[in-house]
């Protein structure tokens, strides 16, 4: 080995066949990719598919024409936007409801009804709220058919999960009601 390294001729650096750089023609093709993050401006390092600052998608360079009907298609967008705001500057959502005539009973769905008629503060009610939908789920889950045991399995595990889910709200719920004493009844 070390004889190789010794019969080695001074050149050892060089090309094996010396093209001249006047022979070489250097085709320069268009970018494929996005140079620079638009979001915080930040050079893309070489070959890399996000942006290292702030982890965005490397997005596609565009072309002339694209960059003109993406011009185009802003365009017809603020137009769009345009017409939308003064369609709905225009329209008057107190007219529309004051014209609508409610049931009397609507009025004891409320929230703060309901919140009066169970005596619960709205922490405590929103809680047993979800606990109500997690029984529901429950209920609507043994709706389902199972064709085999993995599935009546996988239809009873569910079930579990939701009763789990109303178990949680349950206790949430009685965890933030406040405990009565005697500064609240004065």
């Amino acid at each position: 080995m070390a004889e190789a390294i010794q019969k080695t001729s001074q050149e050892f650096w060089q090309p094996p066949s010396p093209i001249m750089a006047a022979d070489l023609v250097v085709l320069e093709a268009p970018p494929t990719m996005a140079e620079v993050c638009p979001s915080c401006g930040t050079e893309f390092l070489v070959g890399s598919r996000f942006c290292h600052s702030c982890g965005r998608r490397r997005p596609e360079a565009l072309s002339a024409a694209d960059k003109a009907t993406a011009a185009e298609m802003a365009g017809l967008w603020e137009q769009a936007v345009v017409r939308v705001r003064s369609v709905v500057t225009g329209f008057s959502f107190r007219r529309t409801w004051n014209r609508i005539k409610l049931p009397a009973w609507l009025h004891y769905l409320t929230f703060h009804e309901i919140q009066w008629w169970v005596g619960l503060p709205t922490a405590s009610l929103i809680a047993f709220i979800v606990g109500l939908a997690c029984i529901a789920g429950a209920l609507l889950v043994g709706l389902l058919n199972a064709h085999n045991f993995s599935e009546w399995q996988a239809i009873q595990f569910y079930r579990a999960e939701w009763l789990l889910g109303a178990t949680a709200a349950f206790v949430a719920g009685i965890l933030l009601k406040r405990s009565s004493s005697k500064h609240d009844d004065e």
